[in-house]
Order: C-alpha cells, then sequence, then structure tokens
C-alpha cells in the first residue's frame, strides 16, 4: 500500500456513506439477493419516469445539436423561466442575475460554502441532515452542530440556533429535510429569520454577515395539510442574506438529468458562478434549454405532479402504518408520520436483544445488520447524517419502492423482530 502524503483534504473527508451504502446493496442485488432497498434518494425510473412532455423536449434538444458548452451562468432561457417560475408556483422574485444554474444542488452547495465560508468561520447545522457535515469540513469551517429530536420532528428550532448564531458566518436549513421528511412550520421558520435579522443588525459596519443556506429541494412534496414556507414570503428583509438550493432532481423525478439553481443576492450569485466557472459542475446544454421550454408548461407540471405525490404519499403511509401496527404489537419500532419527501422516519431500537443464535445485538450497527439480513430490509442509519452512531433512527426512501412489495416486506420485518428476545439481568445485558 502506498504511503505517499496526499492533501489533508483527502486523507481527512469521508465519501458518502448513503451512496456507498447504496452501492453495496445494488451489488447483491444484481447477484440475485431479494432486498428491499430503502437507500438511496433517488428514483427507480421504471417506477417514477421524468414527466413525458420534459422526456420528449430532452430528445427535441440533442436533435437540434444543443451539445455545446453552456454560458456559466446558466442559459438565458432557463434563468429567464426559472424566474417566471419561482413567480407562478411560489411567488419568490428572482431577476435572471439573482439566479445560477448548476448540475444539480451538490455543486451550489459547495458553491455557496466556498462563496460565504472562510477557514474558521461558525457554520450552524441540525443533524440528522444531509451533508452538511461534509461541506463544512471541505470549507475548514467550524462546526456548529444542533442535536434535534423526535419532539421537534428532527427540525432544528429558534432555541436550538440561538446559542450558536452570535459570530456565526452560514446557517444551514433543509425544508422539507433530507433524511426525515418533515418540514420547518411557519412559526418556527418566521422566528429563525427574525434570529437572524436580529444578529445582523448588531454586526458593524464591514463585518460579515449571518447568511442562510436555504436547501428547499424538495418543496414541491408536501402531503395532507403541511405547507411548504421560505424566508424571503416570511420575511422580505430576509432576501439580502438568503441562498436558495432549488432545482428538477426530486421536483420531476430528475436527479440523473443534473439541473439545479440557486437564487440569492446578485453578489454572492456572481461569486458562485466565477467559482463553477473553474468548476464547469454545469448542466448539460441541452438539459438546460429542455427544461426552459417546460417549466412553463403550467398544466403538464400539474397534472404530473397530482399523480407522482399520490404514489408517493400511498408508499410513505402504507408503511408509515405498518410500522405503527408493529409498534401496537409491542415490537421496538416506531415512525413519525410523514409530512414531505420521498422519506419516512423509522425507528428500530433493538440493540440489547439476542437472535435465534444468541448473538447480543450489541449497537446500531448489530441491529442494521440483522434487519438487513433477517428481513431483508436496507435502510440508512441517521448516524450516516451527522447523528451519533447508536442512534436507533433511520432514513427510508420509497424512490425506488415498489408499492405491491410493500406488505411481504413488512411481512418479513415481523418475522424477523418475533426472532428477538430481549434479556437483561441485575448486571446487565446477558
Amino acid at each position: 500500500m502506498s504511503t505517499t502524503k496526499l492533501s489533508h483534504l483527502s486523507e481527512t473527508l469521508i465519501g458518502s456513506e448513503i451512496v456507498k451504502l447504496g452501492n453495496l446493496i445494488s451489488e447483491r442485488i444484481r447477484a440475485g439477493e431479494k432486498i428491499y432497498n430503502f437507500t438511496i434518494g433517488d428514483f427507480d425510473p421504471k417506477v417514477f419516469p421524468i414527466p413525458s412532455e420534459l422526456e420528449a423536449l430532452i430528445i427535441e434538444s440533442y436533435q437540434q445539436r444543443n451539445t455545446s458548452y453552456p454560458a456559466a451562468e446558466g442559459v438565458l432561457d432557463l434563468r429567464k423561466a426559472v424566474s417566471s417560475f419561482l413567480k407562478e408556483w411560489e411567488g419568490l422574485d428572482y431577476a435572471p442575475n439573482e439566479i445560477q444554474i448548476a448540475s444539480g444542488g451538490r455543486p451550489l452547495i459547495y458553491t455557496i460554502f466556498k462563496a460565504i465560508v472562510d477557514k474558521g468561520d461558525k457554520v450552524v447545522y441540525g443533524v440528522p441532515s444531509w451533508n452538511n457535515n461534509h461541506y463544512v469540513h471541505m470549507t475548514d469551517g467550524e462546526h456548529c452542530i444542533v442535536e434535534c429530536s423526535v419532539e421537534n420532528n428532527f427540525m432544528p428550532t429558534v432555541n436550538d440556533i440561538r446559542g450558536h448564531v452570535k459570530g456565526a458566518t452560514l446557517i444551514c436549513l433543509c425544508t422539507p429535510q433530507n433524511p426525515t421528511g418533515t418540514t420547518l412550520t411557519k412559526h418556527d421558520l418566521s422566528e429563525i429569520c427574525d434570529l437572524i435579522l436580529a444578529e445582523n443588525d448588531s454586526r458593524k459596519e464591514g463585518e460579515k454577515k449571518c447568511y442562510l443556506l436555504f436547501d428547499q429541494m424538495y418543496w414541491t412534496l408536501t402531503y395532507g395539510n403541511t405547507a411548504h414556507y421560505n424566508p424571503i414570503t416570511l420575511r422580505p428583509a430576509m432576501k439580502e442574506f438568503t441562498v436558495f438550493v432549488d432545482g428538477i432532481s426530486k421536483a420531476f423525478a430528475s436527479t440523473g438529468v443534473r439541473v439545479g439553481w440557486s437564487m440569492g443576492p446578485e453578489n454572492i450569485i456572481s461569486k458562485m458562478k466565477a467559482i463553477l466557472s473553474h468548476l464547469g459542475a454545469w448542466a448539460p446544454m441541452a438539459e438546460q434549454k429542455a427544461v426552459a421550454k417546460y417549466l412553463y408548461e403550467k398544466d403538464a407540471i400539474a397534472n404530473y405532479l397530482t399523480h407522482f405525490k399520490s404514489e408517493i404519499e400511498l408508499r410513505l403511509h402504507h408503511i408509515y402504518n405498518g410500522f405503527i401496527a408493529l409498534k401496537e404489537k409491542g415490537y421496538a419500532v416506531d415512525s413519525v408520520i410523514p409530512q414531505a419527501a420521498i422519506y419516512l422516519t423509522i425507528k428500530i431500537d433493538l440493540v440489547g436483544n439476542t437472535d435465534e443464535s444468541g448473538k447480543i445485538l450489541i449497537n446500531q450497527a448489530d441491529v442494521t445488520s440483522y434487519i438487513l439480513s433477517n428481513a431483508k430490509l436496507a435502510v440508512v442509519t441517521f448516524s450516516a447524517f451527522g447523528g451519533s452512531a447508536n442512534n436507533p433512527w433511520y432514513r427510508l426512501s420509497v424512490g425506488t419502492c415498489i408499492k405491491e412489495e410493500i406488505p411481504e416486506m413488512l411481512e418479513q420485518l415481523e418475522i424477523a423482530l418475533s426472532k428477538l428476545k430481549y434479556i437483561k439481568t441485575a448486571t446487565g445485558l446477558l
């Protein structure tokens, strides 16, 4: 093995735990093993295809030879279409020069961090949350971690953030949230905005402000009485301090199409453009041209979202009801009622149990392994989202879920749970 010294970042950065797990599960499935794979926040195109109108526009765009480099900030047609789409669907007013296009949310989040965060700057984020820990590490920021609880649906509150806001450079919020499928309420988001505004008012002229990274990639996917709120509508003064992350990846089951956008203050967007001009993480020209046309097709979008959302919601509630039924039978499982996105928060609290061979499930890694081996259920523990190693809560993603298989998955899980025994003595676990 080579011992060549590389950069501090390359030697300390951990690759995506979710992608690694998803790849391992996919390999086992390809080898013929039956696994209910609820790990990756992606869609099976055979189950959830992209909108047919968008597909046709992409094909047409390639036939029109739209295969050259796009503008670094994104083609003007698309930025105008995004501006119109935001105004029509969310009531947000952003000019094309306040919009940056990139190949999905990841490069946008990275460039937001690079545009705002200096080495040692405080970055506040809740856990569990998707990848904030890694982006802070990549920018040498100071981790200010908020441990979120089930009592607040694993969303940060203003009181959670208050103790960290003094001197903070960036606060990261995602709603609807990956991994929990829960949302910030109007009241909670309003209070957080007020906290940021008050903090910025207290800072001296020339001092760096506290900015909000607001990831709303799942904002179209809310269910029942759940509503999505954004900082600008609630507090217009937040426009000066908020940078959005948004796009088509989750709204239209288009993760592989790779078209995302940020909206924010023009001075920040221009710096993001400069950084992306060196990274080259642009959305492909043909896809940009196609999405620019699709975003004006209001009826097609509404029809797609109606069906798409109903299919996701059906899966989420079916599995949620199954977990609650198991809980009512006395099994150590639980779930948070689904609100949004493609995720269900589930609890599998089996540490201390013994399996049929007498092996004790000593930690959560043992629990995950047992459920995968015996129930063929693959889910992602919250430790992959910055939570503690023995956190019994998991993310379950339904983007690849075949709804006809849900009853048999729940049956397999119950069988696996029924084989466990919890044994405890006065001196501890046997």
